[in-house]
């Protein structure tokens, strides 16, 4: 079988869930199943249930899967609403991995791709929103908004006045078209120009920091008495949000800093930090997978008392 995604973080993921020896795992984003067929190789008496909004990526898992029989069962959805739909049964481990999968970057059809020949970026192909409706139709105000929050780029203005010239003649219809343009305004030269601006229209496609807060309170709201979560993303906005809500779930007290002394009974944490700092690839996964370099995974495991 032609494997076509390296899974990243493999080893320090499955340390992650190493001791679970019962129970249920939950692969919010399974994509093409690497997580998830080494957890169920090492941990052979849990069951998983794997969830995905790309139909190709869960028809490839359900065949890679296959020898573990009975112990998977397949989800198609956003995985916002995967732990809702399964919480009232044993879940011991959840695992998301916020990301672009390889085979989705490497197929131009899908629009993720510097050179692809259309404007798309839809992790799931069914939805209505494009990448083609917001460099098209948003307003320049709209665009200098995701430039700024989703991309943090520094000539947001700049490269979305750029943008509108060019729509103004004629639509822009690739992201190879998109491309060029952020190569005209420049940027950091560490990274290629289009880098932050693909990253900031994927966000909006695919509204994925609303997804990635939605998912972690659902894990909050699902009352597990205990349960390991892990978490890797690839941007600092996501990593941001799910290192502050680690943070607070750590977090006895939950009164404001304004009050003199506690008035919430102190009693409010849902389980402890496992990693106060985000597990990084180590040099050699970089060197054999370099999509590896920005990926961050950070652990919490909820054990209510």
């Amino acid at each position: 079988m032609n494997i076509p995604h390296i899974p990243v973080l493999l080893e320090e993921v499955k340390a992650a869930f190493f001791a679970l020896s019962e129970g249920i795992i939950v692969d919010c984003t399974l994509g093409y199943g690497g997580h998830s067929e080494a957890l169920l190789e090492q941990n052979p008496h849990i069951k998983l249930i794997g969830c995905d909004q790309d139909e190709e990526a869960l028809a490839f898992s359900q065949k890679r899967l296959e020898r573990f029989g009975d112990r998977v069962s397949l989800h198609h959805g956003n995985f916002a609403s995967v732990i809702a739909k399964y919480a009232h049964l044993p879940i011991r481990g959840i695992l998301a991995d916020i990301g672009v999968s390889s085979l989705q970057l490497d197929k131009k059809e899908r629009g993720f791709a510097f050179d692809s020949d259309v404007l798309d970026m839809r992790m799931n192909p069914k939805q209505e929103l494009s990448a083609y409706e917001v460099v098209n139709h948003y307003s320049q105000e709209e665009l200098e908004f995701i430039l700024r929050e989703y991309g943090e780029i520094h000539e947001y203005k700049k490269l979305a006045n750029v943008i509108c010239e060019a729509r103004a003649k004629a639509p822009l219809q690739s992201a190879k078209e998109l491309s060029k343009l952020a190569e005209k305004v420049g940027g950091k030269k560490s990274i290629h120009p289009s880098t932050l601006l693909f990253q900031a229209i994927r966000i909006e496609v695919n509204n994925e920091l609303g997804v990635l807060t939605e998912l972690l309170e659902s894990i909050k709201n699902a009352n597990f008495e205990h349960c390991i979560v892990g978490i890797i993303s690839f941007h600092s906005l996501e990593d941001r949000i799910v290192k502050q809500t680690f943070k607070f779930w750590s977090q006895n007290c939950i009164c404001p800093p304004s009050v003199m002394r506690c008035l919430c009974g102190n009693n409010h944490a849902l389980g402890k930090l496992i990693s106060k700092k985000p597990i990084e690839a180590t040099n050699a996964e970089v060197k054999k997978n370099p999509r590896s370099r920005s990926a961050k995974l950070r652990v919490f495991e909820i054990k209510r008392a």
